[in-house]
């Protein structure tokens, strides 16, 4: 998970990117990078570190020019490396930089034949500068001294025939302008949209609405899987479909925990599936627990909140919060270390022992990924003065890997792999345990939009949608892990 922006525009954008990777900063708090266009010439600078933290006055001034990319990083290997922070950049042809959301599954096959075939060569371990290249490689066999809109969607539509995996990717050709593409199932988000000022038309794509928002962009589409955009430097906008046989496949994790709630992804409203989420929870405890003894239902800051209050509703209990936050600490789940989350914890939220004290409380998170978030809030809900504490998680049960660019690598960090839900309960330390339906999560977001006939739900199913995910391939992914 990480996240992307490129902006054209008819003024300086430096001060525009770094706003709208501050938008986005839920997507990657490991390191943040700008590179911008001048003259012919790119601007970069990028670092480990939050935006507000890599980007200095002398370094905004050094970023010159009206179009650009930017960045936002979180690790799934658990490197730390700077060289790998984003964007990219190769000389040849013309000039590229690169920057990227997502994971492609088959990087190591893709980097021998970048060596091999290509005769490139690769600084980093990140599959983004293998994209990079391998991107850079199909405009290079054109021959063209001058590049069509053509041409750029030619090369991509190699692209897609080469990579495997979720990529939504902004780019940036010097002397040319922005590109922009998604992978032929469109795993991870991508959208773009455009502003009128007295300047003249700029346009912007990013991996949520909410940064084209902060920005007065009015958004005018999701990039739609295996379409490729070319937004010139003077701002004409071209685009073709480039992928063989693109379906519409979003992660359904982005909506249960990955995107901001204000986000519109795939025409569907991130805060209204967790309304639903939340409403069809409830109704299932109804269900399973018609006799319960609840006595308030609490939310998990922040992300369960949008669930919480519906649930509660449905259940005819007081939904109060219960938990302060210190909005200093980062989000714990895209923390790279089991004890860093641990210690984080504890850092992040202390409990108002007024709302648990002698009560029956329902604790709402909106997943439950490792468990080491869940058993905490929990002792500590016991510690505040809870008679019974009882959880509940508004997504499926996460018995699998990701794949695709989130931090879920191996099945041992997963709670709920290979086991049931009681022990479940027994190892965080719950009253009972509840969890939302699989089938239930996909009609929540699909209301938002029945086009969508399927979801990328593999943490939940172990299905993997672009193929050749086999148990060879998870067991080198877990290995690679703990070796970085």
């Amino acid at each position: 998970m990480c996240g992307v922006v490129g902006i054209v525009s008819e003024q300086p954008i430096n001060q525009d990117i770094f706003d709208a990777l501050t938008a986005l900063q839920h997507r990657g708090q490991d390191a943040a990078g700008i590179v911008t266009c001048s003259d012919n010439r790119f601007f970069l600078h990028k670092g480990n570190g939050l935006v507000r933290d890599v980007f200095h006055t002398r370094d905004m001034l050094h970023l010159k020019g009206n179009m650009g990319l930017g960045h936002v990083r979180y690790p799934t290997a658990g490197t730390k490396s700077e060289a790998e922070a984003q964007p990219f950049y190769v000389n040849s042809p013309y000039g590229i930089c690169l920057a990227h959301n997502g994971n492609l599954t088959n990087t190591e096959q893709l980097a021998q034949d970048i060596f091999s075939a290509d005769l490139r060569h690769l600084n980093t371990h990140s599959d983004s500068e293998v994209l990079l290249n391998v991107f850079a490689h199909e405009l290079q066999r054109l021959h063209k001294l001058v590049l069509e809109p053509q041409d750029i969607f030619t090369a991509i539509n190699a692209v897609h025939r080469r990579c495997q995996g979720a990529y939504a990717v902004v780019a940036m050709i010097v002397g040319y302008g922005i590109v922009a593409f998604r992978d032929p199932y469109g795993i991870r988000p991508l959208v773009y949209g455009k502003r009128n000022t007295e300047e003249g038309t700029g346009y912007m794509v990013a991996s949520e609405s909410v940064a084209l928002d902060a920005l007065g962009f009015e958004v005018i589409n999701d990039v739609a899987p295996g379409e490729a955009l070319y937004i010139t430097s003077s701002g004409q906008l071209f685009k073709q479909q480039c992928a063989d046989k693109p379906q519409l496949s979003p992660c359904l994790f982005e909506f249960v925990y990955l995107a901001r709630p204000d986000s519109v992804i795939d025409k569907i409203s991130v805060h209204k599936v967790r309304l639903r989420m939340g409403e069809r929870l409830g109704e299932k405890i109804l269900r399973e627990f018609p006799d319960h003894d609840i006595d308030v239902v609490i939310p998990i800051p922040d992300t369960s909140r949008t669930a919480a209050l519906p649930l509660a509703n449905i259940l005819g209990v007081k939904c109060r919060e219960g938990f302060v936050k210190n909005r200093y600490i980062g989000r714990t789940f895209i923390m790279p270390e089991q004890k860093q989350r641990r210690k984080s914890v504890r850092q992040k939220l202390n409990p108002i022992p007024l709302e648990f004290k002698d009560k029956n409380v329902l604790l709402v998170d909106d997943s439950i990924v490792r468990g080491t978030t869940s058993k905490e809030i929990i002792q500590m809900a016991r510690h505040a003065g809870a008679k019974k504490v009882y959880f509940a998680s508004a997504a499926p049960e996460v018995r699998f890997p990701n794949v695709y660019g989130i931090d879920m690598p191996t099945r041992e960090d997963l709670l709920a792999h290979n086991t049931t839900v009681e022990a479940m309960a027994k190892a965080i330390g719950a009253d009972w345990l509840i969890f939302q339906d699989l089938s239930v999560l996909g009609d929540a977001a699909r209301e938002g939009n029945p086009e969508i006939t399927q979801f990328e739900d593999s943490v939940f199913t172990g299905k993997y949608i672009t193929g050749s995910i086999d148990e060879k391939y998870l067991v080198a992914l877990a290995k690679n892990r703990f070796h970085c």
